[in-house]
Parts: C-alpha cells; structure tokens; sequence
C-alpha cells in the first residue's frame, strides 16, 4: 500500500495513541477506589455502587469543559493545571445538589496528538480526582485533523456523584433573612477566558511572561491557577449545618447562577466591598474599563462558591469551613422579591 494511503498520512497517529494511553495509565490507576471494577484500556469504565446506608439513593452527573482557557494553556506550554481544572469545575458543580463524586471520564480531542500533552492533561485530572476521592475510570482521546487547527486541542468531562434523597440541597428551604457565605476563589477559574484573551492580547500587546507586580507572578500563571474544588470542606459542612443553597459560580457571574438556586419570592442581596476582589480581576477591569455590571456578570470576581445558611447556623459554618482551608466571607443576604441579585 502506498504511503500516503495511510492513516497516519491523513493525519491519524495510532502509534502515538498507543503510547499515550501508556503514559497515562499509571495516572489513571492512582485514581481507582475500591469500587472500581474494570482497568485501563476496557471498552466502559465499570464501578460498583456504594453500599453506603443511604435510604435512597440518587445519582448526580454533569458534563463541561474549560473553554478557550485550553489557548493559554497552550501559550504557557503547561497543561496539568487545565485537567485539575475540568475536574474540580465539575465536582463543585454537582456538589451544588450535594452529591459526592463517584467517578470521572474525560475527553480529550486534537489535531495531532503528543503523547506527553495528553499524559500532562490526564496527570491533573488524576491528581483533582485522588484529592476528592473520585475514580478516573475512563475516557477518550480523539486525532482529528481538519477539525481542529494544527495545534489546537480541547478537552472536556463527565462526572457522576451520589446524594441520599433527603439530603439533596434544592434550594426549597432558603428563606428571607438567610446568610449568604462566599468561598474565595483562586481567579476567573474556567471562566470568561475568551474575554480575557481579547482584552490582553488582542487589543493591548501584554505576553504570558510579562510579570505584573500587583498579580505577584507572571501573567499567564494567573490566568493557569487552578480551578479550586469545594468538595472536600463541603462534605466536612454538611453533617453539621443545614445548608439551605450552594450557587457555583461560572459562567454568568452572580447574576445568572445564584437565581438557579433561589426559590419563588426569595431574593439576594450582595455587600459591594464585603470581600478582597482578587488583583487579576482589577487588572481585567483596569486594562479595559469594563463596567460593574459586565464585571460581576462575566466573573467571579474572587467568590468561587456561595453558601447560604440560616441567620443561626453562619458563625458555625464560617468556622468549620475556616478550619477546613476556606477563606470565607459573609457577603450578602436572602430578601423578599423576584428572584435575583442585586449588589450594592
């Protein structure tokens, strides 16, 4: 057969899969928990259900990605950070509803694929997993040339938990007077990169080396912090306090996520300046004069997760989130009203 009636002449490289599945099984299987009932390589990752006591139990799954932060991963040359990134996003959005995580399969596609990129990508993954105790059990890595640009890649995730059905935190208990808790975040986490791109390196002639004396680092190691995942301090809250509604703030900011988790006639009110907005997000508004709304509402502005808790149990749960490594600040209030958020 002529060479170029291949498929790695058409752009596919099985020899190069082969050996990125090997690089990243020893990843993989640091993931595994006792439950994990299949290997590396097997057509469907396979895992017992817990026999945990609960009464009922529910599973909890979501599917993401991590957008066009992938571009500065790309421009930094590091791509770890990314795969803890779709990870802890997606642990902390079924951690909302409660859930524990389960297990985790990724998605990984390219126009041509490097063995040691993608090892890179699933050596963060692993790493988020064991740090919740979620098993990594399966996943695909897509060569797909004309799809993608020489040298792009994407990657994304699916994850299932687990809640008992009276502990799942719908947000029907919330009432007005309730405290709204506010977790810090690391920085935009996975979200608003490309606005980010365009205001830094579109419009204005800033690199991913230029240090950036108020950001203490170099501007692409901001951009690259990690997503933070909640799971773990959460989990230690919630046989503790009753907590009536967990927002994840993503894409939307304050004012499209914390009204997915209000109840009819329940409001938010948010304290402007009642907690530190995170250096990188003073530059974003700095550099492009971006207005307060767009800010809050593209942003997380330096609050990765919401908790609200009653007017009782705040101090208690500010506290056990605080021994667990949360910077936690009170932000806000639950009001009488339409269901949304006003900061003032």
């Amino acid at each position: 057969m002529a060479d170029n009636s291949t498929y790695k002449a058409a752009g596919v490289d099985i020899d190069a899969g082969t050996e990125a599945v090997n690089r990243l099984k020893e990843y993989v299987r640091s993931t595994y928990t006792p439950d994990v009932a299949s290997d590396v390589g097997g057509f469907g990752g396979m895992i017992r259900v817990p026999q945990s006591g609960m009464t009922d139990p529910i599973l909890v799954s979501s599917i993401d990605g991590v957008g066009t932060k992938v571009k500065i991963a790309a421009m930094m040359n590091k791509y770890d950070t990314v795969g803890m990134d779709i990870v802890n996003h997606s642990v902390n959005d079924i951690l909302v509803q409660g859930a524990k995580a389960l297990f985790f399969l990724d998605y990984f596609a390219t126009s041509a694929l490097k063995p040691a990129m993608a090892a890179d990508i699933v050596k963060g993954m692993s790493a988020a997993c064991r740090e919740v105790g979620c098993a990594l059990i399966g996943g695909e890595i897509a060569e797909m040339p004309g799809v993608y640009v020489s040298g792009e890649f994407d990657i994304a995730g699916c994850i299932v938990g687990i809640v008992d059905r009276p502990k799942i935190i719908d947000g029907s208990k919330v009432r007005p007077g309730d405290v709204v808790l506010g977790l810090k975040s690391s920085g935009p986490h996975t979200n608003g990169y490309s606005l980010i791109r365009k205001i830094f390196f579109d419009d204005n002639s800033f690199k991913v080396t230029d240090e950036i004396d108020e950001l203490g680092c170099t501007l692409g190691e901001a951009l690259l912090a990690p997503h933070r995942c909640y799971g773990n301090p959460i989990h230690k809250l919630i046989p503790e306090v009753e907590i009536h509604a967990m927002a994840h703030l993503t894409g939307g900011g304050f004012y499209n996520n914390i009204p997915r988790v209000l109840p009819e006639g329940c409001g938010m009110e948010i304290d402007n300046g009642s907690w530190d907005v995170l250096p990188i997000f003073k530059l974003i508004g700095k550099t492009a004069n971006i207005d307060f709304f767009e800010m809050h509402r593209t942003f997380n502005m330096g609050i990765g997760m919401v908790v609200v808790v009653s007017p009782e149990d705040a101090d208690k749960a500010a506290e056990i989130l605080r021994t667990n490594g949360e910077t936690v600040y009170r932000i806000g209030k639950v009001v009488s009203g339409p269901r949304e958020v006003v900061i003032k």
